[in-house]
């Protein structure tokens, strides 16, 4: 059956490289066509040929609120009227940032930007303005955007295609990008030895979400904050995912632990494209046009995505049990995944963030991640998207829950899981 989604796909093929604008939509990985998505709301997506479904990937992370969340469509409906762009400052900027700041004190100056890799790239630059010094250190597996000097051992699309590194970044981007092994501290510490005066920054997910969830063992991250303030370097967390998702101050709230620099994405414009960048106030006042350290963008702190992000920043502030809630959830499928498979399969978890490996080991970094068996891992998303539940269309991401998942959704995506292993 030749269903509108195929033919779509098959049209998009014509005039966009391999019929998608990111890589993880071409369903390579799990032997599937891409579903082509029609609407979405709440926790449900519609596509094309009318087949609805219980989403987990939550647009891989924004729609912790759910699609289409009420008063976040109210308040950007009204915001549009107002017109959408103007490339002059307006005072939602202002907002959303004295907001970022008190949910996240380690970002007392912020720049808003229009992506996640913008905002790594752009956070990247001030730690080498700042320390000046070239060097940067980043972790196999971990996935910190597309910009040339980080698609080194990067996480996510790279490792379902199979192209840890892209072509067409010259030797000479990457020639200060120093790759050590997440949650292995020998390798950071010999790095800093080998170049102890020369690394401007540590650059780590917290929770590493580009290679499935793998979660940092006890004490990783705290070492990382000891060994970059002995050697004189900044620790800046790519908060993108983790962000207002794993508590409302992110990562740095949950593990108690304050970076230097923290970039965000995702969740911080409610569902509209926005990044940003900040830290401390000494750090930030680098930047163009107080500092030396250019950065600029026409789009930047967009009137639309900041009254998305404002909208759903401050429902996530007033609900003080919204991450309690996601937290249970994400937990119910864990625990669900782990008994039925007896051992199978390695189910990491941590907020709302679930990751399911087809391996009987732990996996802890990088070659845990690569020995999960992906034939297993499509062999699963099939049987789930046969049952109207969309998981990642790729062992190397992560399940969202929202606070719109019912427990009546958990209650049957539980049950399907459960009898994928009886089958």
């Amino acid at each position: 059956m030749i269903t509108k989604s195929k033919q779509l796909f098959e049209a998009a093929k014509q005039h966009i490289p391999g019929g998608v604008n990111s890589p993880v939509r071409a369903f390579a990985s799990v032997g599937q066509t891409p579903r082509f998505i029609a609407s979405a709301h709440g926790d449900r997506m519609i596509d094309v040929d009318g087949n609805e479904m219980i989403d987990y990937v939550c647009s891989f992370g924004p729609g912790i609120l759910g699609h289409a969340h009420p008063e976040v469509v109210q308040k950007v409906q009204k915001a549009c009227e107002k017109g959408l762009t103007y490339g002059a400052p307006t005072e939602n900027e202002v907002l959303l940032a004295e907001l970022i700041a008190e949910l996240m004190p380690s970002m007392e100056v912020s720049r808003l930007v229009s992506s996640g890799t913008e905002a790594v790239m752009s956070a990247v630059r001030v730690a080498r303005g700042y320390t000046k010094r070239d060097k940067i250190i980043k972790f196999k597996g971990c996935y910190h955007g597309h910009s040339d000097g980080l698609l080194v051992k990067a996480g996510s699309a790279a490792l379902t295609t199979s192209v840890p590194d892209s072509a067409g970044v010259p030797d000479d981007y990457t020639k200060n990008t120093l790759v050590a092994q997440y949650n292995d501290k020998d390798s950071v510490e010999a790095l800093f030895l080998a170049n102890p005066k020369e690394i401007a920054a540590v650059i780590v997910e917290p929770v590493a979400a580009n290679m499935g969830v793998v979660l940092p063992e006890d004490g990783f991250l705290d070492f990382l904050r000891e060994i970059t303030i002995q050697y004189g370097a900044l620790l800046i967390f790519d908060e993108v995912i983790t962000g207002f998702r794993l508590a409302c101050g992110g990562a740095q709230e949950y593990f108690h632990i304050t970076p230097d620099l923290t970039t965000l994405g995702k969740i911080v414009g409610g569902g509209m494209p926005i990044g940003a960048y900040g830290g401390r106030r000494d750090i930030m006042n680098q930047v163009s046009p107080i500092g030396p350290v250019y950065q600029a963008g026409t789009l930047s702190g967009n009137p639309i995505a900041t009254t998305a992000g404002l909208a759903t920043l401050q429902i996530l502030k007033e609900d003080a049990q919204i991450y309690q809630r996601l937290e249970q959830k994400a937990k119910r499928i864990a625990d669900t995944v782990k008994q039925a498979s007896k051992g199978g399969v390695c189910v990491n978890q941590i907020g709302s963030l679930v990751g399911v490996f087809f391996s009987a080991g732990s996996v802890r970094d990088y070659a845990g991640a690569l020995s999960s068996d992906t034939k297993q891992y499509a062999a699963f998303f099939a049987y789930l998207l046969e049952r109207g539940i969309y998981i990642a269309p790729s062992q190397f991401e992560a399940m969202f829950l929202s606070d719109a998942h019912t427990e009546e959704d958990i209650d049957f995506t539980c049950q399907a899981m459960a009898s994928y292993y009886q089958a």
